[in-house]
């Protein structure tokens, strides 16, 4: 494309957009530092030695699996189970869209073409600065990308607004950056781990990094800030709560058992960030986050919603099977020794031979081998797993799961649609999917194609135009603007809504008179 006449072409998702009455909010659009420059960022913060191990992160490989893959024989990878890194991530051969989403007044100005009034942005580096697991550098990282890119869009905040990234090894650690980030910096969004990788303190003991740096490397757990977490999260929910943020995740599950192949990136990409969502958001709802607070709003980018919809009718179907007094219809003791003997007696002949046992061999032999020596005792104060959430009935799963989590769904994602299900999705409930293009990497060749590709499942059926209006509008405005009312103020969104108020206001007027 000539850098000559890009501007003459035609947009289709420019077309959509003018057809609609409404804002356009991408939550998901994703951008490229500027090395140099970033780099004096990092330095300010952190030093040359810093810098060091900023470059020599990157060269090793991208954020979500970085290792020495590069560096092995085919023979080593298939020897060490070195899982293969993502590769080729950016859309070069559209160098248009490359140099887009590199420079911010570019950007800024090419989003009408896109089809959208306001982007949140998610640079590259910030999101792989706060899963850095090496304090020395993730710490003065995080700091210098969000300094960094509050500076570099602070012209740009009418249509532009880059996410803080948040290290949450310790809720302390993420509530200084949080503080920083939204107090000092004056960001508005933010960006947390969906989990942190932890060392098995055992295995660690036993297979020293320096002597076993390959079991190392698998002998960790997933730390998802709630059930189980090595921490207590709560105060960093908290300050997210008192300061107006929505924290919201990018973080994938490459690298996971199954989502580790050593030669194929695809095989390790489909899927790994609705894996991650769903294990973050299963994490807030059984540990009670979402009870505890109400008002707390998380967004889960990329993996779509239709692993959401699934989790949300598996939290009921599992409750309405388990909860608390739903599980007692598994427990031993229910069973009824003597019609379980009667029947063993009368039917049972062909299988009992000439054994002659007693009842509690019977009942044993009922239970299955594993539990025909003994039966699991199991903690009374335990037994339901739904207790930290809350939940007594199943008004009670919706109301700590809708309200409080958000979906971003790419631009060409027919599965959307299951958000908005109401004939499937248990009490009729509406996820809340957002629109989430993913714009500046491979999944979008063609950033000015994304909104078309939405409305596309509106003309197919997939999506009525409902739908769509609280998937590219309704429901990314509520997700900013329930924490923060005042999030787009000074904004496009805030101009085009203010801009639509008298049309309205006339319109009612004119209806009342003829009324």
């Amino acid at each position: 494309m000539s850098a000559l006449n890009w501007k003459s072409i035609p947009s289709s998702s420019a077309a959509v957009k003018a057809k609609l009455d409404y804002p356009v909010i991408d939550t998901d659009l994703h951008t490229i530092e500027f090395g140099p420059l970033l780099e004096d960022y990092i330095h300010k913060y952190g030093g040359s030695g810093v810098v060091d191990k900023f470059r020599k992160g990157l060269q090793r490989g991208s954020g979500y699996v970085a290792n020495d893959w590069y560096d092995q024989t085919p023979e080593q990878r298939l020897a060490r189970r070195s899982a293969r890194p993502p590769w080729w991530a950016l859309p070069t051969k559209n160098t248009l869209d490359l140099v887009t989403v590199s420079i911010p007044r570019l950007l800024h100005e090419r989003l009408a073409e896109q089809g959208t009034d306001f982007a949140v942005l998610y640079p590259n580096v910030t999101t792989l600065a706060a899963t850095v697991g090496d304090e020395a550098l993730r710490r003065p990282l995080a700091r210098a990308v969000n300094h960094y890119h509050a500076d570099v869009y602070r012209k740009y905040t009418d249509r532009l607004a880059p996410v803080a990234a948040i290290p949450l090894h310790t809720p302390e650690e993420g509530i200084e950056e949080l503080e920083f980030a939204v107090t000092t910096l004056g960001l508005k969004t933010v960006l947390i781990p969906g989990a942190i990788r932890r060392p098995v303190a055992e295995a660690i003991e036993h297979y020293p990094v320096k002597h076993h740096p390959v079991v190392a490397r698998y002998a960790f757990w997933v730390d998802t800030f709630g059930v189980d977490s090595l921490h207590n999260y709560d105060p960093f929910w908290a300050k997210a709560v008192e300061l107006g943020v929505a924290p919201t995740t990018h973080s994938g599950s490459q690298g996971w058992t199954s989502r580790s192949t050593v030669n194929n990136y695809m095989y390790n990409h489909i899927g790994h960030f609705a894996d991650a969502s769903e294990a973050l958001a299963k994490s807030l709802f059984f540990s009670g986050v979402t009870r505890r607070f109400p008002k707390l709003r998380v967004g889960f980018l990329e993996g779509g919603a239709a692993w959401a919809a699934n989790v949300y009718a598996d939290l009921v179907g599992h409750w309405e099977k388990r909860g608390e007094k739903q599980v007692q219809n598994y427990n031993p003791d229910a069973i009824d020794g003597e019609l379980l003997e009667a029947l063993w007696r009368e039917y049972g002949s062909e299988i009992l031979g000439t054994r002659e046992l007693k009842r509690e061999d019977l009942i044993g032999g009922a239970l299955g081998t594993s539990n025909n020596s003994r039966r699991q005792a199991q903690d009374p104060q335990a037994l339901d797993d739904f207790a930290a959430a809350g939940i007594t009935k199943i008004e009670d799963i919706r109301d700590r799961f809708v309200p409080n989590f958000f979906f971003g769904a790419e631009a060409d994602d027919p599965t959307v649609a299951h958000a908005f299900n109401t004939k499937v999705n248990p009490l009729g409930a509406r996820l809340n999917a957002f629109w989430a293009s993913d714009s500046g990497h491979w999944d979008v060749p063609d950033l000015t194609k994304t909104l078309s590709d939405t409305w596309s499942l509106v003309e197919r059926g997939a999506l009525t135009e409902q739908d769509f209006r609280d998937l590219v509008f309704t429901n990314p405005y509520r997700f900013y603007t329930e924490p923060n009312p005042h999030f787009f103020d000074g904004t496009a969104v805030e101009a085009k809504l203010k801009a639509k108020a008298p049309v309205k206001a006339a319109a009612a007027k004119a209806q009342l008179a003829k009324a």
